[in-house]
């Protein structure tokens, strides 16, 4: 299985210093081992020029019986090569074997390759069967022979080879080597980089949608003049940037908190009023002209509709700014229970049913804030779900907390709302049928649901489909 190759800069840079040097290494190794060669070769061409053809020309005496007719081997250096060749046809071969001659069987490939050396004294290499590979040369004789001598290349391929395995010992040691200090210095030099890596992850990190954060200091020592303290500066500036974005961000949601607060108190009073003259109105005894009548009942049931806008005004701002819960033990199956009561005497002609453990499930929080939240989902249902609809409140408990799941199968909600269903003031009635008459929805009830459930550690959330919606929340023990 091929390796994979480094994802990491400093991986990268590292297999490249390597990369490069083994490369080095190699064209130095190449560069060395053919130089050598050559050299030796010259001196082997050299020394074959020095010798002549004086050993050939003496094998053909090699048949005399006198002895002063021996070959001539004066001179003539260990496993040397002589032949003779008259009209391109070995006649005699030998090789010179501890300062004496020795007759050479040759193969006719080995006559071939011999006939086949040119007569100009330079030196040529050839392979003979019995001997290996030689450097031979040929020159012209005096009786219109032709006088080949050899010397052996095992020598040189020897030599060649030892210096092969020193260069590779020494360079594989030098890679070692070089790849450690590398991958040192590697990390060294980027040990700025890190700082500016683990920065960016600090800061991506954070909720920055949560309001008011604290943002990590700047990174320090960025120098502009390398390629990293470019980086940190960049970063350093858009940490300014962003810190700047979301003060001015808190400070505007804070203004606008402030406003919704202050001005849902300022209604508070003056929307009692006029509900409070309006039911004076209906209660008077003497006759009241139809057109009247009805134009005091639609003064009453805005004024009451105003009051709850109002009130959850109100209790989206005190969420909002952190006011506390109560923290006592709170029978959840019990507030399901309620509040599906409520919801089967509002909407009568949805199907309610109910799937509870048979334990009574218990959680810690504000037993009146969750039966809002709940009541809030049921309500939700009924109002954006035609007559008829199934409606299904199921409790489940887990080791973290409990799960409340309340689903239908009603039109379901747009896919480009889903994201912002639990935002102030969203609606999606162009989708989900209403049923409310000339009030409608405030908008409000499940930004509550999200506001209550988050004020106690929960989750809110909500998967929509055409025939399919489920409003889930989970709550800790």
């Amino acid at each position: 299985m091929r390796r994979p190759p480094p994802r990491t800069l400093r991986g990268q840079l590292t297999a490249g210093l390597v990369t490069l040097l083994a490369l080095a290494c190699l064209a130095v190794g190449i560069t060395t081992a053919l130089a050598l060669r050559g050299f030796l070769m010259g001196r082997l061409d050299e020394q074959l020029t020095a010798y002549g053809g004086r050993f050939a020309a003496s094998l053909e005496h090699e048949a005399e019986p006198d002895a002063d007719n021996r070959p001539d081997t004066r001179g003539q250096a260990d496993s040397t090569f002589g032949a003779r060749l008259v009209n391109d046809t070995v006649t005699q071969a030998a090789v010179v074997d501890d300062a004496a001659d020795r007759p050479v069987q040759l193969t006719s490939g080995d006559r071939h390759a011999l006939a086949g050396v040119p007569v100009d004294g330079n030196g040529h290499s050839i392979r003979l069967s019995a001997l290996g590979k030689y450097r031979v040369t040929a020159v012209q004789g005096d009786d219109q022979d032709t006088l080949i001598t050899g010397l052996p290349l095992r020598p040189v391929e020897e030599t060649v080879h030892r210096l092969e395995a020193v260069e590779a010992v020494l360079f594989g040691a030098a890679l070692v080597a070089t790849g450690t200090a590398a991958a040192l210095w590697v990390r060294i030099s980027l040990r700025p980089l890190r700082t500016v890596t683990a920065r960016a992850a600090e800061v991506a990190s954070l909720p920055l949608a949560s309001g008011a954060i604290d943002m990590p200091g700047p990174l320090p020592d960025t120098d502009p003049r390398t390629e990293v303290g470019q980086v940190g500066t960049a970063l350093n500036h858009m940490l300014g940037h962003v810190e700047n974005a979301l003060t001015s961000r808190q400070a505007s949601e804070e203004r606008l908190r402030h406003f919704a607060a202050d001005a849902s108190h300022e209604l508070r009073t003056p929307v009692a009023n006029i509900r409070g003259h309006a039911e004076l109105a209906l209660r008077h005894q003497g006759p009241v002209p139809a057109e009247v009548r009805h134009a005091l009942e639609r003064i009453d049931g805005e004024s009451q509709r105003m009051t709850r806008v109002v009130d959850d005004l109100l209790l989206l701002a005190r969420l909002d700014a952190g006011r506390p819960l109560e923290h006592e033990p709170v029978d959840l199956t019990l507030l399901i229970l309620n509040a599906a009561d409520d919801a089967r005497a509002a909407g009568p002609a949805h199907h309610w049913r109910l799937v509870l453990p048979e334990e009574p499930v218990i959680v810690t929080g504000d037993a009146h804030r969750l039966q809002q939240a709940i009541g809030n989902l049921l309500a939700n249902a009924r109002t954006h779900t035609p007559p008829g609809t199934d409606v299904t409140i199921t409790l489940t408990t887990d080791r973290t907390g409990a799960c409340v799941d309340v689903r239908d199968n009603g039109p379901g909600i747009p896919e480009e709302i889903q994201p912002e269903v639990f935002g102030r003031f969203v609606r999606a009635d162009h989708a989900r049928s209403r049923s409310t008459g000339s009030t409608g929805s405030t908008g409000l009830g499940l930004a509550i649901v999200h506001a209550v459930i988050t004020a106690h550690g929960g989750t809110a959330t909500v998967t929509s489909s055409p025939g399919h919606t489920t409003f889930r929340l989970t709550l800790p023990h």
